[in-house]
């Protein structure tokens, strides 16, 4: 019985995370994967978990199914709150990671374009066009201004919100092709919501990645890839989980709800069914039972709109950080505000 069913699950676990992809592959973060790297750290002061991981071969990308490169996640349940001390010093950790993953050597003062992915008016994946409404652009005037002094201590920036297709009629890929063409752009940062498989991650979770996004991924409305292969420059990748679909929150809810029942009964006839499925097997199993009354259901929390305000500001800050360095923090969040 059991055999057949999963013969017939067809759903795909849909995570933009290589932490949770790792999870697929082995729940026990002990367990090494071959051609797979992590490293864990612990920032006690904020409660701020690090999780470097760098898939280093073809064995390990086909084990994690993610190219090859590197995952940096943030997690921290206070980047939710409204606490500007705690925001401060996640835009100075998360900034360090930026300038670690920025491969620009030859370049003393390279162009950097951000690239704000998503529909500014639907909140839960608006975070990148509101991450661009925060930045410090600056490639117009090294363009007008040629020698002035303060120019020293600035970076080239500049930034572009290219909507959705149902905005535009066009890919994004296709916009971005077009200004990288012209601009000619030394790196990209493109910044987007993403998609998590787990309740406690959501709004609480920033990755930063070397191996460029696919807009739309998570959510399965797939679309071209902006990467160094597609577009010819290296593509770093921030995102932050706004949404599950229902199949993980009914996923988690099981989950607690088994080990509530197996503290209090010592009945196994209905825990013992439960417990022979995988994780991956019981997520399944619930898509295929929500299917046909919920569809493709994402849920965000009822605050997303002030989540993903201060979110934005934590990733612009630590982007306005990063290129530019020469310039001290409260001057730009100054500036900004």
């Amino acid at each position: 019985m059991k055999e057949k069913k999963l013969e017939e699950l067809k759903y795909e676990i849909r995570t933009d995370l290589a932490i949770e992809a790792r999870e697929l592959v082995h729940k026990d973060e002990d367990i090494e994967i071959r051609g797979v790297e992590v490293d864990e750290d612990f920032n006690e002061s904020i409660h701020l978990k690090t999780t470097k991981v760098n898939i280093k071969d073809d064995q390990g990308s086909k084990v994690m199914n993610k190219p090859i490169g590197n995952y940096i996640t943030m997690e921290c349940e206070l980047m939710k709150e409204n606490d500007s001390e705690v925001h401060e010093l996640l835009m100075k950790e998360l900034a360090k990671q930026i300038s670690s993953l920025v491969k620009n050597k030859d370049n003393t003062n390279p162009l950097i374009l951000v690239v704000g992915l998503g529909n500014n008016w639907v909140t839960p994946d608006s975070l990148g066009p509101k991450v661009v409404s925060n930045l410090l652009v600056t490639r117009h005037l090294f363009e007008q201004i040629k020698d002035a002094e303060y120019l020293e201590a600035l970076g080239r920036v500049s930034a572009i919100s290219p909507g959705v297709m149902g905005q535009t009629g066009m890919e994004t890929y296709e916009i971005v092709k077009g200004i990288v063409d012209e601009v000619k752009p030394d790196l990209i940062i493109a910044v987007d919501a993403l998609a998590s498989r787990r309740t406690s991650r959501v709004n609480s979770t920033i990755q930063v990645s070397d191996t460029g996004i696919h807009p739309g991924s998570g959510v399965g409305n797939k679309r071209k890839a902006i990467t160094e292969e597609s577009l010819g420059i290296p593509v770093l990748a921030i995102g932050v989980p706004t949404v599950v679909d229902a199949a993980t929150i009914v996923n988690d809810t099981m989950d607690n709800l088994i080990d509530v029942m197996t503290q209090h009964t010592n009945n196994d006839s209905i825990l013992g069914s439960l417990k022979e499925f995988t994780s991956e097997e019981k997520y399944q199993l619930i898509q295929e039972v929500l299917n046909p009354y919920m569809g493709n259901m994402f849920v965000t929390p009822k605050d997303i709109d002030a989540v993903v305000k201060r979110i934005s500001f934590i990733i612009a800050g630590a982007i306005n950080i990063a290129l530019h360095p020469e310039i001290d923090y409260k001057e730009i969040t100054s500036a900004l505000n």
